[in-house]
């Protein structure tokens, strides 16, 4: 088995997701080294599961390759386990016992911790040397760890277990050593498990059999290609499944939900279909959202093992899920040599977290979010290369691991182009499935697909500890030429960078990279056109040590201090003295934390973070007055942010600021509105980093309003003329790829080009066009799932009204719905409307020379048809708070009737 974590985002972003939206916050691997070379050994296991009892029952016959077979083999397991063999060809020789696991699972994220299980070490010998080896073992036991509460202390998590069994469901995996375990092997398998009959189980790879059998149920596991370890999943779960081509998607839910279900499974459509198209095919048959009893965020080879809190937050859908998604192309494929350096993280993130925000026009933002983690956390002194990073321990392996390699990823996205980024990662991904794969790996892909020589690009930023930082000295246009004084300010040597400069004229922006290798540089460009303003990397495109002034004053500046000071209120009545202290003690695990008393210091100092907690605390005037600069304003009890004003008794606010006498340091003031939310904000705060104010309500707490103040005084931007202003704006980089939408183009098209054809008449009152026309949609709507909402438990509401030549015809509404699932709420009612009738020949209003000549009308109204029809697809498939009514009126007063007869039909 190879000790070797896959689980990216999603664990670290669980501590906060639990109670509030997260920071992003990442995942550590285990830390054991493979090579290309690393043996696969076979398992053919058939194993039984006793919920009742927390008992196991495995066969387990393993498949010993010839090469392995040359000396001894020794293998651990579970010390609770008993093992035994009928093989008469083979002697088990028990060699150590109470041994400590080196393997700790996939959710702690301190490298101190220590693994509950003890094994025992066995040594097999007997079979023939050189040749494959079969070996049967009987595995019998209780496997019950207790799932481990962590504490609410600054930057911990919730809680965790290497292994269980019981009546709420069983999780096991290589961590609980639940099968004879041989290190640095990759396992294959195919394995059948047995639980009780209304329990079902999930494991990596094909689930090749699923049945009832007397009173179990029995599902088969099929995994052909090397995998690192064994997975075992198994509750009471509803399964839902949607085939994609050769990939099935599958929802595992604790309790029915087919709308959580269906968003789900569309979502993971999404992304498949977006990375294989960017990447290659997708590496498993399956892609599993299963739902756990505890709250989990682990991503493991072909599901993803989620609590049922996380699952429902919303966003969690276009953030943390895709990012595990992809992690089955990166490093649960393509797996990671850690000796030489973890880089799977960092480009997971880049190609989900980063990608997802370029998508919404925010990739700036997040590339700034990610050097001002680094420039917040990271020293020289705690500062390392990328060819040391195994896993995220705390911020600083996280800036480094995670922030400054997708950064790295996106410095090479800029130096090669989109298209030969795309390239190399297709390649490098091809050329190293189901192998362990290096940095030298993937430079030799980005060489191969841009024609580069890119070894000091790699060695600089992979092997180079530390980040340049830059100034813009001098900005001056003189006599049709622009001279720039670039400096790189840092004391070690300096690096070699393509730096991007934005030159702003009255009516456009461009885009320059100067070539930068010395401490110093001076340029000058040859521009005839005024310039109004010169900006240096306008959108955070380098790795680079960020000034002061680039970034807002945030709680990531204050918890990423080397030295931090909380102030008490001393005077402050003695209830929320306590309430603020009990906060205090919360983080006082930190030994670079000082707690006093307000009274205890005269002036404020400059060389640490300072808290300032409550209201009365005789430094608070400080945040009092420096909001003020940034449009927000304190009243006798409340605080007016965001064009919002909060009563502080009964919200609790958070706001950072620069230290007006060193603006390198942030001061922060905290207010709790009560005893109760002090847990809560102990816990949830470390996770909104990147904000420069914050407000909470209720005693959980949630939080209601978030925000960073601006930046202002850059070093890197200069204002060449100051009387003007452009007007041009830096257009943002477009995504690497797009997310195919959910509405499907090529169905409404079909029904737009249906409707409009000519059999349908140009769907005109009264002919058999528009009779035709009503046929179709009520048959789409029944396609869909929409009940009938018309006459006589029918699609269609008839009505007469004038036709062509003043007579009187026959028409009819079509109109389904989708049913409410909260009585106090059925009644509100959302109607989604659009008409299907057109002018027919020409009727009632058209001109002369168009009379009795064929309107299809494909865009009045066919294609607003075609929408309502898709919508009623995708929303057929949830359940609604509301009910939802879908109506295809034969016109505009008939639509206002189908609205009037649905309202009295679901109300009465």
């Amino acid at each position: 088995m190879l000790n070797l974590l896959r689980f990216g985002l999603f664990f670290f972003m669980a501590l906060s997701l639990i109670s509030c939206q997260p920071e992003e916050e990442k995942a550590s691997p285990k830390q054991t080294i493979v090579n290309t070379k690393t043996p696969t050994i076979h398992h053919k296991i058939d194993i039984t599961l006793y919920p009742q009892t927390q008992e196991i029952q495995a066969f387990d016959t393993i498949t010993v390759p010839p090469d392995m077979t040359l000396g001894k083999i020794q293998f651990s397991l579970n010390s609770a386990l008993k093992l035994a063999s009928d093989s008469k060809n083979i002697t088990i020789k028990l060699l150590e016992t109470g041994k400590t696991a080196t393997d700790i699972g996939m959710d702690r994220d301190n490298d101190n911790e220590k693994s509950s299980i003890k094994l025992n070490i066995y040594e097999i010998s007997g079979f023939e040397r050189g040749k494959q080896a079969i070996l049967p073992f009987k595995i019998t036991g209780k496997i019950n760890n207790p799932i481990t509460a962590f504490g609410e202390e600054y930057s911990r998590g919730f809680s965790s277990t290497p292994g269980l069994i019981e009546e709420r469901g069983a999780y096991l995996s290589g961590a609980t050593y639940w099968i004879p375990t041989i290190e640095n092997t990759f396992v294959s398998y195919d394995m059948t498990v047995k639980t009780p009959k209304d329990w079902s189980s999930v494991s990596q790879g094909k689930l090749a059999e699923y049945k009832q059998e007397n009173n179990n149920h029995i599902d088969r596991w099929i995994v052909d290609t090397p995998t690192e370890e064994i997975y075992v999943i198994a509750a009471k779960f509803t399964r839902y499944e949607k085939p994609m081509g050769n990939v099935t998607a599958y929802a595992y839910l604790r309790k029915p939900d087919p709308a959580l279900a269906n968003k789900y499974l569309e979502t993971t459509g999404q992304y498949l279909d977006m990375y294989q198209n960017l990447i290659g095919p997708y590496p498993y048959s399956k892609f599993a959202l299963v739902e756990n009893f505890w709250e989990t965020g682990y991503g493991m080879p072909s599901f993803t093992l989620l609590g049922s809190q996380i699952i429902r937050f919303p966003f969690i859908l276009h953030s943390s899920y895709p990012h595990e998604l992809l992690h089955n192309w990166w490093g649960n494929s393509v797996y990671i040599d850690f000796e030489n350096g973890n880089w799977a993280e960092g480009l997971t993130a880049y190609m989900a977290d980063h990608l997802v925000a370029e998508g919404h026009g925010r990739g700036s933002d997040y590339r700034r979010s990610l050097l001002q983690n680094y420039t917040n956390y990271v020293d020289e002194k705690s500062d390392f290369p990328l060819r040391d990073f195994i896993g995220r321990t705390d911020a600083i392996t996280q800036a480094v691991g995670y922030g400054k390699t997708a950064m790295v990823f996106d410095m090479l996205r800029e130096r090669v182009g989109d298209e030969n980024f795309n390239r190399a990662l297709a390649q490098f991904y091809r050329e190293n499935k189901f192998k362990t794969a290096k940095w030298e790996q993937i430079q030799t892909a980005f060489e191969n697909a841009s024609g580069q020589n890119l070894e000091g690009f790699f060695k600089q930023w992979v092997e180079r500890i530390g980040a340049p930082s830059l100034k813009l000295e001098k900005a001056a246009q003189v006599n049709g030429k622009l001279t720039l004084i670039l400096q790189q300010t840092q004391k070690q040597n300096p690096y070699t960078l393509d730096v991007p400069i934005a030159i702003y004229t009255q009516d456009k922006v461009v885009v320059k990279k100067l070539h930068m290798d010395k401490h110093q540089q001076i340029y000058q460009i040859p521009y005839k056109e005024k310039i109004i303003k010169v900006e240096v990397d306008p959108q955070f495109n380098l790795f680079r040590r960020l000034h002061w002034a680039e970034i807002p004053p945030s709680l990531s500046a204050a918890f990423g201090a080397n030295k931090i000071i909380i102030l008490l209120p001393s005077k402050a009545p003695q209830n929320l003295k306590a309430r603020y202290t009990k906060l205090a003690e919360l983080w006082s695990g930190r030994e670079n934390i000082t707690i006093i008393n307000d009274d205890e210091v005269e002036v404020l100092p400059e060389n640490a973070a300072i808290w300032i907690f409550g209201s009365n605390n005789r430094f608070y005037h400080i945040i009092k007055s420096g909001v003020k600069k940034y449009g927000a304003s304190f009243g006798n009890a409340n605080l007016t942010i965001d064009n919002k004003t909060l009563n502080l008794y009964d919200n609790s606010t958070i706001i950072t600021l620069r230290n007006p006498d060193n603006p390198k340091s942030v001061i922060v003031g905290l207010t709790a509105h009560s005893d109760q939310a002090i847990a809560g904000l102990g816990r949830k705060l470390p996770h909104y980093g990147k904000y420069s104010y914050l407000a909470f309500s209720g005693n959980a707490p949630t939080n209601i309003i978030k925000g960073q103040w601006p930046a202002i005084h850059s070093p890197l931007i200069s204002i060449l003329d100051k009387s003007k202003k452009s007007k041009a704006k830096l257009p943002a980089r477009l995504a690497l790829a797009k997310l195919k939408p959910s509405l499907d183009p090529a169905e409404m098209m079909n029904d737009i080009q249906t409707l409009s054809s000519a059999k349908y008449q140009g769907r005109g009152a009264g002919s058999q066009g528009l009779e035709m026309a009503a046929d179709y949609i009520a048959n789409a709507f029944k396609q869909a799932g929409l009940r009938p909402a018309g006459e006589k438990d029918s699609y269609f509401q008839y009505f007469s009204m004038q036709g062509p030549d003043g007579k009187t015809v026959q028409v009819k509404n079509v109109i389904g719905f989708i049913p409410s699932h909260d009585e106090k709420l059925k009644n509100q009612i959302i109607v989604i409307s659009a008409h299907y009738d057109h002018l027919g020949m020409g009727w009632p209003d058209v001109r002369s020379a168009y009379k009795n000549k064929l309107h299809p009308g494909a865009d009045d109204n066919a294609s607003g048809v075609a929408v309502i029809i898709e919508i009623a697809k995708q929303l057929a498939k949830t359940n609604p708070a509301r009910s939802i009514v879908f109506l295809a009126p034969a016109g505009e007063e008939a639509g206002l009737l189908g609205a009037k007869h649905y309202v009295k039909t679901i109300q009465s």
